[in-house]
């Protein structure tokens, strides 16, 4: 069986953190944070991120309110998939990402995302979070 790459995204309208992992070692680790412009990225970042890592799939992180209803940013994060798609033409799934935040907070210490000054290195460990726990339910 060949590996597998895959890069994971946590979607937000500032910064969008990414994360890369593979299926031979079933790990992702800490990427990159692309910064957006009221939520729309700057697209050659992430082709140049395609270019580098050449993933087979591209998981995007699926805010949900806790009682799994959708919300603003759901439909802001399905957009953003569905553009990586048509742009990239790469198969793209989401994956529900509650408490990522939260988990990435308590990894570095940090009490609340506001008291962070280091909101890249949250939204890059929370894309971690995301694709770890999808490659974990493969």
């Amino acid at each position: 069986m060949n590996a597998a790459t895959y890069l994971g995204f946590d979607y937000g309208l500032k910064n969008i953190g990414v994360a890369v992992g593979q299926s031979l070692t079933m790990t992702a680790n800490p990427l990159t944070v692309i910064t957006a412009r009221d939520g729309i990225p700057n697209w050659d970042d992430i082709q140049q991120l395609l270019t580098e890592w050449q993933p087979q799939k591209l998981i995007v992180g699926l805010p949900l309110n806790m009682d799994g209803t959708e919300q603003d940013m759901t439909h802001a994060a399905k957009k953003f998939g569905n553009r990586l798609n048509g742009r990239f033409h790469l198969p793209v799934e989401w994956h529900d990402e509650r408490l990522t935040t939260f988990e990435a907070l308590d990894q570095l210490g940090i009490h609340s995302k506001m008291q962070s000054n280091n909101r890249q290195e949250v939204d890059r460990i929370s894309a971690q979070l995301i694709l770890q726990s999808w490659l974990n339910q493969q």
